[in-house]
């Protein structure tokens, strides 16, 4: 799908859309879409994992990324009325192997009615360009092995399965 970018006040925004669909950007997400994102994330959880998230702790870490790039940074797809359709994140990881930072991929979304259009790639244009700009490694990702549907989308989208395998290990949360 065609589509611009245009910088307002050094924020960067893309502009995408074609003659029969609506016009639709990508911008960074502020503290102001806080709701959206956390029902958008909530969604996704439901839809990838069958899992209901707890509201308050999603909401606070969301707060905190919106609140700090250095914990992440997130974007909206939206359309020209800055209707949310969409939403995206990402947190670095230092390689000190390889003195950079990866930037890897959460929180992907696109409201059912809106998928199918390539606002995936949309979304990852918004993602790479950030990236290039900061001069990130790569952009990984993690997505759950049974959600094939996903899997094809960033396959589609240029993403391979990578030679490592996540592993991870529960702690306690919270004092005893």
């Amino acid at each position: 799908m065609p589509g611009h970018a245009r910088r307002s006040a050094g924020v960067e925004s893309r502009t995408i859309g074609c003659d029969n669909e609506p016009v639709m950007n990508v911008r960074p997400a502020t503290v102001e879409d806080l709701a959206t994102i956390v029902d958008f994330i909530a969604q996704e959880a439901r839809e990838a994992e069958g899992r209901e998230l707890d509201q308050e702790t999603l909401a606070a870490g969301v707060g905190a990324g919106l609140g700090d790039e250095s914990i992440a940074r997130y974007w909206l797809l939206v359309d020209d009325a800055d209707t949310p359709a969409g939403c995206t994140s990402v947190i670095r990881e230092w390689s000190d192997w390889q003195a950079g930072y990866y930037w890897w991929i959460q929180s992907m979304y696109i409201a059912p009615q809106f998928r199918g259009r390539g606002h995936l790639d949309d979304l990852l244009a918004a993602v790479t360009d950030a990236a290039g700009r900061e001069q990130a490694l790569e952009l990984r990702l993690y997505v759950h092995t049974a959600n094939t549907a996903a899997v094809r989308a960033y396959e589609k989208s240029g993403f391979e399965q990578s030679d490592y395998a996540i592993m991870s290990r529960a702690l306690p949360r919270g004092a005893e």
